[in-house]
């Protein structure tokens, strides 16, 4: 529903979190999760923004224009359009790209196309999130552990395998939960960017030159300089923002203040100072190109930093890890995925949860980056087109919720997001460039994902019509039962969880042939993800009386709730049915799915369609998915071809 007020920031209601922590605490939070990735980019950014092969020179100009160039990319690009504007772009308090989906579709989804083509593009967008959950681990500890070589030149042969067992132990890890480990998270950023801030400082006081990086126009005129290696070096810069869709999607872990606090205060002074630092070194010393952020460090300390610098990676690959499982829990709950084994690794933190399907699969892809790849300066090239064509999306999203949720004129909403969508085009024409040296790799991963996730879409779509249509319709059917009165009927509860409310469930129609019996109390269960991210408890459920004893309970959640059916119809008393968990069955009805012949319409390729029973057949259960009891649950299938 649309707001009938225009305001630049809607309130809503904050996530349901646990207790209020404070504004201080929830900022310190923020950045062990929201800025663990850009926090990181000082390990290789400069490096490859003043790589020779972009036709940068190190003369002082050259590296004064290139430190103003990062700067002022951080103040446009972060802090202007996500922490200025996007960060007000909340569904309900949540952000991320399926948040900013939902909440355009909702807003400007007047018409069906309209609606499928603003969800398909928040889809590409999800798409690619998984290709940057791919490289991110990989550049990230591998740009730490590369400091060994700094330490001493013979530790250059460990680089690889120690990147190797650090990554494949973070994924073992994942299946105890980040609970443990996250307390620790935001104090070791705070040393991180503390320990950024001191260096570059250090670095500045010696050449005090630096600070004519501050001046807008030295990055223009280095931007300018660049000739046809423009775009080589913009695609280098990109580097420096990896990162910042982090500060929205974890808008409803922290909320805006803290966020936004913890940007201002703390992250861009030492990322400023971090960079200059790098500049002010390369001035003096044109050779510490090969890694000038270790080179900073005196040979006393540098082993501390890079064990400092490997645990800052982790807890930045930590936090992207964290958000493919929950980008993956919000996409099956809005249809876009099959149902996965959902492990929930915290009794009091909603939204920590571990896929373990997805979990081995991104495993497998990040090493394979890492030993295809084999440094970060070759993941570099792989690094950005993924991260900017999400960023293009966001934007292209944020104009319909200025437009439509926001309900600002036309002219208003094009001059804020023009800008930005701009700037977000030459982003991504500079990637683009990369393609071949390696940005296919993370475009390949979201064209899979991609074409999974609009196969099962549409042949869910292609099965639920197949159902209304051999199905016979509910309502003549329940009142032909209720003129049979002879037949006993046991003192149980039949629960029937159904998608299709509005037809007879297949298992009751198996039930009745099979055993010929019929239960004294029915419910058929039907369960609606919304486009929002919560959906409060008191709004729930909707509890309709049938003729025949039979029931039907609409449960809505949103796409970060917990979904759980025996807990929501314990709160059915309340609409005058009574439920007794010790009384009830489930009977489940499962379709096992089988591609037709080649002769078939369903609107389909044959490999899709074989795809998608691929993936209906090797989907989780929905006793599991939605928390029924394995002692009570009976699972009634039949084939149907598509």
């Amino acid at each position: 529903m649309v707001p009938t007020a225009a305001s630049p920031e809607p309130s809503s209601p904050q996530a349901p979190h646990g207790p209020r922590q404070g504004l201080a605490a929830l900022a310190l939070g923020a950045l062990g999760v929201v800025y663990g990735d850009i926090g990181t980019s000082p390990l290789y950014t400069m490096r490859e923004v003043l790589n020779p092969a972009n036709g940068v020179t190190l003369q002082p100009t050259d590296v004064i224009g290139a430190v103003s160039a990062i700067f002022w990319a951080l103040m446009l690009v972060v802090t202007l359009k996500y922490v200025v504007l996007i960060l007000r772009a909340d569904n309900r308090g949540e952000g991320g790209i399926m948040a900013l989906t939902a909440l355009a579709v909702r807003a400007a989804g007047h018409t069906p196309a309209r609606r499928r083509v603003l969800l398909l593009v928040g889809v590409c967008g999800a798409a690619l999130f998984y290709g940057d959950s791919v490289i991110t681990p990989a550049i990230s500890v591998m740009g730490a552990v590369e400091g060994l070589e700094i330490v001493t030149p013979t530790l250059k042969p460990f680089v690889l395998p120690i990147s190797v067992t650090v990554l494949t132990g973070l994924f073992l890890i994942q299946r105890r939960g980040s609970a443990a480990v996250g307390v620790l998270f935001g104090p070791v950023m705070l040393v991180w960017f503390a320990v950024l801030g001191i260096a570059g400082v250090h670095q500045i006081a010696m050449t005090p030159e630096v600070l004519q990086a501050l001046d807008p126009l030295r990055g223009l005129a280095f931007l300018r300089d660049r000739g046809a290696s423009l775009l080589l070096v913009v695609g280098a810069l990109v580097l420096a923002l990896t990162g910042a869709e982090a500060l929205y999607a974890d808008l409803g872990h922290f909320g805006k203040r803290p966020i936004r606090l913890a940007w201002t205060v703390l992250v861009l002074p030492m990322l400023a100072l971090n960079y200059a630092g790098q500049g002010a070194l390369l001035i003096r010393d044109p050779s510490a190109l090969d890694n000038p952020f270790f080179r900073l460090f005196p040979p006393a300390l540098l082993l501390p930093v890079v064990v400092l610098a490997t645990l800052a990676s982790v807890i930045a690959s930590q936090a992207v890890i964290s958000g493919a499982f929950s980008l993956t829990k919000e996409a099956i709950q809005l249809g876009l995925l099959p149902r996965m084994r959902v492990v929930y690794t915290s009794a009091h933190a909603m939204g920590q949860v571990y896929l373990p399907a997805i979990n081995w699969t991104l495993l497998v892809a990040v090493l394979l980056a890492v030993l295809g790849f084999e440094s970060s300066s070759a993941l570099a090239s792989a690094y950005g087109i993924a991260v900017t064509i999400t960023m293009l999306i966001t934007t292209v999203l944020t104009f319909f919720v200025v437009r439509h949720a926001w309900r600002f004129p036309a002219p208003v909403a094009w001059g804020v997001t023009a800008g930005f969508l701009v700037v977000d085009a030459v982003l991504v024409a500079s990637c683009s460039l990369k393609v071949m040296q390696g940005g296919w790799f993370p475009l390949a991963l979201g064209l899979a994902l991609f074409m999974v996730m609009a196969t099962w879409r549409r042949g869910k779509e292609l099965l639920n019509a197949h159902v209304m249509g051999d199905d016979p319709p509910l309502r003549p059917f329940l009142e032909a039962l209720a003129q049979d009165v002879g037949a006993p009927r046991p003192e149980r509860i039949a629960i029937y969880p159904v998608s299709q409310p509005d037809v007879v469930p297949p298992a009751l129609l198996h039930n009745l042939k099979h055993y010929q019996m019929l239960h004294a109390r029915n419910v058929l269960v039907t369960v609606r993800f919304d486009e929002v991210p919560y959906v409060p408890e008191d709004q729930q459920l909707t509890v309709e009386a049938l003729p025949a004893g039979f029931w039907r309970v609409l449960i809505r959640y949103g796409f970060k709730d917990e979904p759980n059916i025996p807990s929501a119809l314990g709160r059915c008393a309340r609409h005058d049915l009574q439920f007794d968990p010790f009384l009830a069955s489930y009977f489940l009805s499962r379709e096992v799915v089988v591609p037709a012949t080649k002769g078939s319409t369903s609107g389909m390729a044959r490999w899709r369609r074989q795809l998608f029973a691929a993936m209906a057949r090797n989907g989780s259960s929905a006793a599991d998915y939605f928390r029924l009891p394995d002692n009570c649950v009976i699972e009634l299938g039949s084939r149907v071809q598509l």
